[in-house]
């Protein structure tokens, strides 16, 4: 019966990185918001690339905008993302990073190294800012901090990140001298950190459509992410703390569902979960009043750029992202490569859909603060588990095509990772990437300026 959950044997021992799950079923329930599969069939679906009511409602209510300004900031997103990654390709190496900026993301910023390159800038439309340290030396910078971190315990520095605003490297601690202590191990001291003091400590937020409710050997509460498949095995992503590969899953209705086919965590926080034949995957997220959302692709989405997340918590809530590449260090272990947003969360949500319009971007893994006071919440971006486990996001434009070699002439490569700067050739012209995202089918470099460039 939906909603009941099984008085089953529980584990006696619950370790560490459970602590912050319900880890009781009961207790999970009483948490899980309403959901019974008979509102299933009855929801209306919004076709891809419309943003359903629930997310326009929650964009208005967490980024306090009207009606008008949220159309207006979806469609200003999606269009820079088109000039951002031209100008990245431009400028190569003098690229600094790109941003929007202004409550409807009507302004497009872009950093270069030269001065030479602001003409250029403004052509396309954007604002041109001129600052000392290139994207590539920045990442380096915190590539240095990410192996000190392998080598010293750095709980009183959870958090260090690139901010292309501000044209520098970020330590988060909670107090200078933790930060200094850090920086001195990584052996980066330099103009271009900076440190931010904050009593903030992340913690992981653990407790097929995206954003339900699933349960780790009875004893914990995530969230699904997005649907996949991996040859003829249907499953979902979600966050590698939630399971490690073997643990068995059961659904939202507490029916056997599936087994972790592989997990990563700490260093990256991903997982995915094969489910059994009782379950079919489906490019759909949960909104609010059993809504959904079709997922359409996963083309990564800018700095200060809208996104919403789904949680078996909490529902959906918005806000925007503030960084990606950013690295965290939870009590578990640190985490390299995740989004820093300022969407809330709390335990349960872990692991659940995060998305920019109709674009997936990534799983929640954990962050601070909560849904009634407010706070930041961090999410492992879904190309890289996509490309790490060798999965296909199942989306309203996915093929059965098998993916083929770069380079190679000839049929769609349907279902491969593409990141900047990545080329192909189909019919003798080369094209390069210029968003990260997993080709669909229906996709053409011709019929997605926004995504490819021809080069040749």
């Amino acid at each position: 019966m939906v909603g009941r959950h099984a008085a089953g044997r529980r584990r006696a021992a619950v370790t560490a990185l459970s602590a912050l799950v319900l880890t009781g079923v009961h207790s999970a329930a009483a948490a899980e918001p309403p959901h019974t599969q008979d509102t299933v069939p009855a929801a209306r679906t919004v076709g891809a690339g419309e943003p359903s009511p629930e997310m326009l409602r929650a964009l208005q209510r967490d980024l306090r905008l009207t009606p008008g300004q949220v159309t207006a900031r979806l469609a200003n997103e999606a269009e820079a993302g088109t000039r951002a990654g031209r100008l990245h390709n431009a400028l190569g190496g003098r690229f600094a990073g790109a941003w929007v900026s202004g409550a409807t993301s009507a302004d497009l910023n872009v950093a270069t190294t030269d001065a030479a390159d602001v003409p250029a800038i403004q052509a396309e439309g954007a604002k041109a800012t001129v600052v000392r340290t290139a994207l590539s030396g920045l990442q380096s910078l915190q590539d240095k901090l990410d192996k000190a971190a392998g080598r010293v315990h750095t709980p009183d520095s959870p958090v260090w990140y690139v901010d292309v605003r501000k044209n520098r490297v970020v330590v988060q601690a909670t107090s200078k001298s933790a930060a200094a202590s850090f920086i001195k191990a990584a052996g980066v001291e330099g103009r271009d950190l900076a440190v931010r003091v904050s009593a903030e400590r992340p913690r992981l937020m653990e407790d097929i459509v995206g954003g339900d409710a699933y349960y780790i050997n009875d004893t914990a509460r995530c969230s699904v992410g997005f649907s996949v498949t991996k040859g003829e095995q249907q499953g979902f992503a979600s966050a590698g703390h939630c399971g490690t590969a073997g643990d068995t899953t059961t659904g939202f209705n507490q029916a056997d569902q599936g087994t972790f086919q592989a997990s990563t965590f700490p260093g990256k926080d991903m997982s995915w979960v094969g489910v059994n034949s009782d379950w079919t995957a489906t490019p759909q997220v949960r909104g609010e009043g059993g809504q959904t959302v079709q997922v359409a692709g996963s083309v990564q989405a800018l700095v200060g750029a809208s996104v919403c997340r789904s949680g078996s918590t909490t529902g959906w809530h918005c806000g925007t992202i503030q960084q990606h590449n950013t690295s965290v260090t939870y009590e578990e272990g640190t985490v390299n490569g995740l989004t820093r947003t300022t969407v809330c969360a709390e335990p349960g949500d872990s692991g659940g859909p995060y998305l920019a319009g109709s674009q997936a971007q990534g799983v929640t893994s954990g962050g601070s603060g909560d849904c009634t006071r407010g706070g930041t919440t961090f999410y492992q971006p879904v190309n890289p588990i996509l490309s790490d486990f060798g999965l296909t996001l199942t989306t309203t434009a996915a093929g059965t095509a098998a993916p083929e070699e770069n380079g190679t002439t000839g049929t769609w490569a349907t279902g491969r990772v593409y990141g900047v700067g990545d080329t192909v050739t189909i019919e003798g012209v080369s094209y390069q990437c210029l968003q990260a995202h997993q080709a669909q089918a229906t996709w053409s470099p011709d019929s997605t300026p926004a995504l490819w460039q021809r080069v040749q």
